[in-house]
């Protein structure tokens, strides 16, 4: 059992960020947010796939007045992002966001910040200071110190000017693109303030290589108990991102939304196209929002035995396939209908 670092409770929408809630998985939009109905439609994909909260990219007024548009026709909490210009953060907050990401040592004068978190307040709406390590302030830059104390570094600056004006609805972000450095900053991050953590590893890279990379860093983090949130970056359909949030996030014991899969590595004794088996089932079960345990399994040697703990499973033969069921074997098919046969089952029993 994972021990959870104890941080304050932020409310972002609907989803509660921090203390005891579930870790929620997040996404971004890759739409042009001035395009409503690309940018809902995309955001109601991300909803069916389990994508709890989503971030949209603000450059400019047009994309702040579609917001409007597109808060009230999705259900998930939205966050704006915002860079340099503190106008377009008022706008979103007026049009009905549930949050911003803007780092306020970035929005000018004293005075600009004061007019963000004022509205912020009177809103409820949390602020996330998102620290990446590839865009620190020059003088920090020019430290000879780790990078990611560099970043903590900025946070904190960041998080002074929050609180010089009364605010702590703060919600912070320390990534980078290189894995050892986001958890090192993360750390140390974790030791000194005890707002929620929104966990990521910036610019992760494509599907392969970006999940890999994210599940190290994200899961050395979560098992340590460390965050509260997390996107996994993605150059991929954002579905990919949620997918695997969950993924990282059901291997730790951490959320148990949807269906557990596990399957057997091939081998000499497979009788059946196991991996086109496995990958189809996973597939027929993407949406399936049970906490259950799914196993495919190659043959009816071990199968059953191995995967023992799985609610249902499918153990492959010549040309057909076992169903079990907690270990016990509970009928015969062949392979031409073993799938729905199996999806069939399942869905009959649970």
């Amino acid at each position: 059992m994972i021990k959870r670092r104890k941080t304050k409770v932020l409310e972002i929408g609907n989803v509660k960020v921090g203390g005891d809630n579930p870790i929620s998985v997040q996404s971004m939009c890759n739409t042009d947010t001035r395009d409503v109905k690309a940018t809902v439609r995309q955001i109601e994909e991300l909803q069916d796939a389990g994508c709890e909260i989503i971030r949209l990219a603000v450059l400019n007024k047009e994309a702040a007045a579609a917001i409007k548009d597109i808060v009230p026709q999705v259900k998930i909490p939205v966050i704006a992002d915002i860079h340099f210009d503190y106008r377009l953060a008022l706008q979103c907050i007026e049009n009905g966001v549930s949050a911003l990401r803007i780092n306020p040592g970035n929005i000018g004068r004293d005075e600009f910040v004061k007019k963000v978190v004022d509205s912020a307040k009177e809103h409820h709406i949390p602020i996330r200071i998102g620290i990446n390590g590839g865009s620190l302030e020059k003088n920090l830059q020019e430290e000879t110190i780790p990078l990611a104390e560099k970043m903590v570094k900025s946070a904190m600056r960041h998080i002074k000017i929050l609180e010089d004006n009364d605010f702590d609805k703060i919600k912070i972000s320390l990534k980078s693109s290189d894995v050892l450095t986001t958890i090192e900053a993360y750390r140390l991050m974790s030791e000194k303030v005890d707002y929620p953590l929104h966990l990521g590893v910036t610019e992760a890279g494509t599907l392969r290589g970006g999940i890999i990379k994210s599940a190290v860093g994200l899961g050395t983090l979560l098992a340590e108990g460390i965050g509260d949130t997390i996107r996994v970056s993605l150059t991929e359909n954002p579905i990919e991102e949620v997918k695997a949030g969950f993924q990282i996030l059901k291997s730790l014991g951490l959320r148990k939304k949807g269906v557990n899969f596990v399957s057997c590595p091939t081998c000499g004794r497979c009788g059946i196209d196991l991996i086109s088996l496995a990958k189809a089932t996973e597939e027929r079960f993407l949406n399936f929002d049970k906490d259950i345990t799914i196993a495919v399994m190659g043959c009816p040697v071990n199968g059953p035995g191995e995967a023992k703990h799985a609610d249902f499973g499918i153990a492959g033969a010549n040309g057909e396939g076992y169903i079990f069921k907690k270990g016990e074997i509970i009928c015969k098919v062949d392979e031409d209908k073993l799938l729905d046969e199996f999806v069939k089952i399942v869905y009959a029993e649970t």
